[in-house]
């Protein structure tokens, strides 16, 4: 297919009726990049949990839902989930000494098993919004949006409250100057531990919102989940500074790594559109129905059916030394037509 074809075929229409749902989902990985954002720019520290808390999210807030629990109050249970996994981490990273990184993937790998036994050992579950009355849901995209909105609206409000009080000040203060923030009296392992929970919390919390508005939770949907962060984190940043400049506050750079998962939707949405595009293959006649009369005995193969529609030619005629078959199928496998019937005789290859 021509790069002109190529264009000529995509269509501008399906792009636009797929891009509210590619904000609605790119709001709740915007919610996810707020928690990375803690972790990676607050306290410099490389969490890895991030792909084990959002399933965990997910697979609490299914679960709940389907035992009759009302979704926002799932929600909330699935935030303390996600707040002890990220405790785990920093009590392995804080008490025993283990690396970043490595306390992150221990967690990750942990959570793996913990996620499968919270969902009854299955690889996924499934919760419809027919059944239940869910927080958002991909059947009704707009009040989706309107709801995701919403909630990222309430928590940068509330982390820039927060990372504005003491604690959230020696919070900050420990990741960025370590050493002088054990000087001026702060623990910061502490600070760490508290900071680690809350960024998984936050994960969690858009674990579970994306299991309800796709209507499922399954072992591997945090799997990427911590690239995706990273990428709205960056692409916020770059925005944030782009437009705002030195008019940049805590408020703004909170807000544009949310617009950050959005933007880095859409584009995901847009390759998916350009990817989906198929070189059309023309179409050509299916083989006639046609009696081929066998080369070694007087008898007549009258095929049942010629399969499949493609420019192969059927043969002129069939050696045969079997008797007289009353009918048969040609069927054609990657290499040759073979000519079947439900007599007991062997089959024939001839070259298509």
């Amino acid at each position: 297919m021509s790069v002109s074809s190529y264009f000529a075929s995509l269509s501008l229409l399906k792009l636009l009726r797929n891009m509210p749902g590619g904000v609605s989902q790119g709001l709740i990985w915007g919610i996810m990049a707020l928690g990375i954002y803690i972790t990676f720019r607050l306290l410099d520290f490389a969490d890895l949990t991030v792909d084990g808390s959002f399933t965990t999210g997910g697979a609490v807030t299914v679960m709940l839902i389907l035992a009759g629990c009302p979704a926002w109050a799932a929600l909330l249970v699935a935030v303390l989930a996600g707040m002890l996994a990220g405790l785990c981490t920093g009590l392995l990273h804080t008490r025993f000494g283990i690396p970043a990184i490595l306390a992150g993937i221990l967690t990750q790998f942990a959570l793996y098993s913990i996620n499968l036994r919270i969902m009854g050992m299955a690889a996924n579950k499934a919760v419809s919004v027919d059944k239940y009355h869910l927080v958002l849901s991909s059947r009704n995209v707009p009040l989706a949006i309107l709801t995701a909105a919403l909630i990222a609206l309430a928590l940068v409000s509330l982390f820039y409250w927060y990372f504005g009080t003491e604690q959230g000040s020696a919070l900050r203060a420990t990741g960025n100057n370590p050493a002088m923030s054990r000087a001026l009296g702060i623990n910061i392992n502490r600070m760490k531990v508290l900071g680690l929970a809350i960024s998984n919390g936050v994960v969690a919390l858009a674990g579970g919102l994306m299991s309800q508005y796709q209507g499922f939770a399954d072992i591997n949907m945090g799997r990427g989940a911590i690239v995706i962060g990273l990428a709205a984190v960056i692409i916020g940043e770059v925005l944030a500074n782009a437009i705002l400049k030195r008019r940049l506050n805590f408020y703004g750079t909170l807000s544009f790594t949310v617009i950050g998962g959005v933007i880095y939707y859409l584009v995901v949405v847009v390759v998916q559109c350009l990817t989906s595009v198929r070189s059309a293959r023309p179409s050509t006649p299916a083989p006639s129905m046609k009696s081929l009369p066998c080369t070694s005995c007087p008898c007549i193969w009258t095929p049942a059916t010629l399969s499949p529609s493609s420019a192969a030619t059927v043969p002129a005629s069939l050696p045969c030394s079997t008797p007289s078959p009353a009918s048969g199928r040609w069927t054609r496998d990657a290499f040759s037509w073979t000519a079947t019937t439900s007599l007991p005789f062997p089959s024939t290859s001839v070259p298509g």
